[in-house]
């Protein structure tokens, strides 16, 4: 039995179709209301959820206030042109190893909040987002699922003059500004999903179709990832990996974030995100 863990309010929740269940008061204060400390204790969460229809649910999710699911991960690492598609859209080499870079923490965000754009040239990009559990170094990809807590739904906004204003690119810079990090509105651990290798994810905005991929096509999957990754640095519970987007981004198309855009992210067994885009300011 498998879980979907929300952070309502700042506090951790379990969801169940249309409700949410105050962890804290479910597991009768043996849990702190904390996200990020319900994160180390999966196999207690799932002996949680197998048992809500026994409880009254805390109030509706759609009346509530969602805050990012992972609301302090230690590091969030993203990964760039790990799908084929989205390479041969940016005239771009397909890597031979993970193209990896850091979206700083301070740039992660809630699956409703606002988008603050800094420039006319900024980026969507729809991703999947792995959650790490149980940490670890020198992981071997045949175990490397039993180290993910679970998956959510991310966009890695991209501001890109910031990220080509200089060679090599400034990754991190570019794909780090407040609210760059929207994720959510749920962590599923794996045991929800029929196949979490094989997810459709989508990308709106304005309602207007703008990527549609399965993550069935990354180059790199999540267990490759994970592994990698925990070869260079010990991974620790809560960090969180975007695991890059597919074709269809608007730089590819001509067709960037404006003041008042809606960027609608789904991945199905997940959950949906929807994020307006606020023009704010001018970085330069």
């Amino acid at each position: 039995m498998g879980f979907r863990l929300a952070n309502v309010g700042g506090r951790g929740a379990l969801v169940d179709g249309d409700h949410y269940y105050d962890l804290e008061e479910l597991a009768d204060g043996a849990l702190s209301p904390d996200p990020m400390a319900a994160l180390t204790t999966p196999d207690l969460l799932a002996e949680l959820a197998s048992g809500l229809g026994g409880h009254q649910p805390t109030g509706l999710l759609t009346e509530a206030t969602l805050g990012p699911p992972v609301p302090r991960p230690r590091n969030s690492y993203g990964v760039g042109l790990n799908y084929r598609s989205h390479a041969e859209e940016a005239s771009m080499e397909i890597p031979e190893v993970p193209l990896v870079f850091t979206k700083f923490p301070s740039c992660i965000t809630g699956p409703f909040d606002e988008v603050r754009l800094r420039s006319d040239r900024c980026d969507y990009e729809g991703e999947l987002v792995v959650v790490v559990g149980p940490g670890g170094a020198d992981i071997d990809p045949a175990d490397a699922w039993d180290h993910v807590v679970g998956l959510t739904v991310g966009q890695d906004v991209s501001d890109r003059p910031a990220q080509f204003m200089n060679k090599p690119p400034q990754m991190n810079l570019g794909k780090s500004f407040d609210t760059f990090g929207p994720i959510g509105p749920v962590v599923a651990s794996p045991d929800c999903l029929d196949d979490p290798d094989d997810l459709t994810l989508t990308t709106h905005v304005n309602g207007e179709a703008r990527q549609d991929d399965r993550t069935s096509n990354m180059i790199f999957p999540v267990a490759d990832l994970v592994a990698f990754l925990s070869r260079i640095t010990t991974l620790a519970t809560g960090d969180i990996i975007f695991t890059g987007t597919p074709d269809g981004t608007g730089a590819a198309q001509g067709l960037f974030l404006a003041d008042g855009d809606v960027i609608t992210t789904t991945i199905d067994g997940i959950g949906t995100m929807a994020n307006t885009c606020v023009r704010v300011a001018d970085w330069r």
